[in-house]
């Protein structure tokens, strides 16, 4: 899931490494220790992370006054993260300490081999997370973190077409029906640029799945039919969004009719009243889950001492009481991605808006439909740079 403007201003709308501890055999040894003296931590979020879990780390900070002395939060929009973090790596510095990234900025640091390995590096600091992760977490946990990115949060994420029942009164319930839809009714149908929104990543990701592709899971030899499929559609659509804050704007003032969502970006705009509540979702025929999650990476580089931190903060945020924030106000829904962690260990004001707000058929529609993996890094980002080809730049706008 990626920059909603809730991630970036919520209520307004959402060369020189640091060493590793190595020992005489070349095999990891345990964390750098935790340093004597405070150290001041820089977090940079390209995905709105922050607006669910900004509030375990501030309770590390508050609970940890020898160990830190500042928690300094950047916020940035994915594509930006790469080359921003490149940058300072070329020139010798460190001045980011924490990454916290959806797969795309996952996917971009891996290309260019950004990213410190955490495990098996440093799986002293997390005992028992494997086991304790949910079993569709712990899948991207190591399918795409694979071992660089740990998973913070969790969601089975979408697609889901979203659209208003006053407007829509033949709602598509296919793919085919949604590309005849699209084309009796120019420009009311929209989705973001997949490189930086989560719904257009697992609307182009879930395609493959909903038309029978020959492998959902290579976006160069077996997505023959997605490809097609989404140069038609895009001939009824009247431009692509830099975000999913700009279809959800869109969507709210009635410019467009059905846009793509996911369970948290369905719920969370409606709470935060840019999308009328009586908005609905639908599925297409062959529906698939197309999980997605928030990483935290440790970017090459980070001394030891503020590197011992980093991971002491990562192996908080990961205890029940920290991920039961993560429920907030619907923007990942569920969003804990350990077990154990159920809505009733969440604020009062997370469990308002889940009673409000959320919706009753997302507990059958998780447990009853296949929760896929999106694909690999390296994968994604071809089938961005693809897409960015084939679809985004006949039409892309911001």
């Amino acid at each position: 899931m990626t920059e909603f403007s809730k991630g970036i201003d919520r209520r307004a709308v959402l060369g020189g490494l640091g060493a590793l501890a190595t020992g005489a055999s070349g095999a990891f040894a345990a964390s750098p220790p935790l340093p004597s003296a405070p150290v001041a931590i820089n977090i940079i979020d390209v995905g709105g992370a922050l607006a669910l879990m900004q509030q375990a780390f501030d309770d590390y900070r508050s609970a940890n006054p020898k160990l830190v002395s500042r928690i300094t939060y950047v916020k940035a929009p994915a594509p930006e993260l790469a080359s921003k973090i490149k940058a300072q790596q070329d020139a010798g510095r460190s001045d980011l300490d924490l990454v916290l990234t959806g797969s795309d900025g996952l996917a971009a640091g891996l290309e260019q081999n950004l990213w410190l390995k955490i495990f098996p590096d440093f799986a002293d600091k997390f005992p028992g997370l494997e086991e304790n992760y949910e079993p569709a977490a712990l899948n991207l946990h190591k399918a795409q973190g694979a071992g660089f990115g740990v998973v913070m949060n969790y969601y089975p994420s979408g697609p889901l077409l979203e659209y208003m029942p006053d407007r829509v009164k033949q709602v598509p319930t296919t793919a085919e029906e949604l590309l005849a839809w699209a084309k009796a009714h120019p420009n009311k149908f929209m989705y973001a640029r997949p490189t930086n929104s989560g719904p257009g990543r697992t609307f182009m990701m879930g395609l493959p799945y909903l038309l029978g592709d020959k492998d959902p899971q290579d976006p160069v030899g077996g997505w023959d039919k997605t490809w097609a499929y989404l140069q038609e559609l895009g001939q009824h659509i009247e431009y692509y969004p830099a975000g999913t804050g700009a279809t959800m704007k869109e969507f709210g003032d009635g410019s467009r009719d059905i846009i793509i969502s996911t369970t948290g970006w369905d719920i969370n705009p409606r709470a935060l009243g840019i999308v009328p509540k009586e908005a609905k979702i639908q599925t297409l025929k062959g529906f698939h889950w197309v999980s997605d999650a928030f990483f935290m990476c440790v970017p090459k580089g980070v001394p030891n001492d503020r590197l011992a931190v980093v991971l002491d903060i990562m192996a908080h945020v990961l205890q029940p009481k920290m991920q039961a924030y993560s429920y907030d106000e619907g923007y990942l829904y569920p969003g804990p991605a350990v077990k154990n962690v159920p809505l009733s260990l969440a604020p009062k004001r997370s469990q308002e808006v889940i009673a409000e707000f959320g919706r009753p058929e997302y507990a059958e529609l998780i447990a009853n439909n296949p929760i896929e993996l999106p694909l690999k890094p390296d994968k994604m980002v071809v089938a961005f740079r693809k897409w960015d080809e084939l679809v985004g730049a006949k039409q892309r706008k911001g």
